[in-house]
């Protein structure tokens, strides 16, 4: 009667595995897939800085976009081996 119990322990034990193996790892994946390309989609929102002109044709740069405009998205950090100075004109 105990191996029964074992065995019947055992099977049980071997089903949950591959249930946890085939639905759960594979969810638990998805999910942290999302979670990390919202991440990145976020940081990169972050390090932006928006570039437009208004109803003037006056060139602006804001952090947030604008409203019903066309505008351009552009880094805060610039790209290796471009020199930035506030002192040229």
């Amino acid at each position: 009667m105990r191996q029964l119990g074992l065995l019947v322990l055992a099977i049980l034990l071997g089903v949950a595995a591959w249930w946890w193996f085939t639905h759960e790892m594979p969810r638990r994946e998805r999910e942290r897939a999302i979670a990390a390309e919202a991440a990145a989609r976020q940081a990169e929102r972050a390090n932006s800085l928006y570039r437009w002109r208004d109803a003037n044709g006056v060139l602006q740069v804001t952090e947030q976009p604008p409203k019903g405009r066309r505008y351009e998205r552009i880094s805060r950090t610039p790209e290796d081996g471009i020199e930035v100075r506030g002192d040229r004109d």
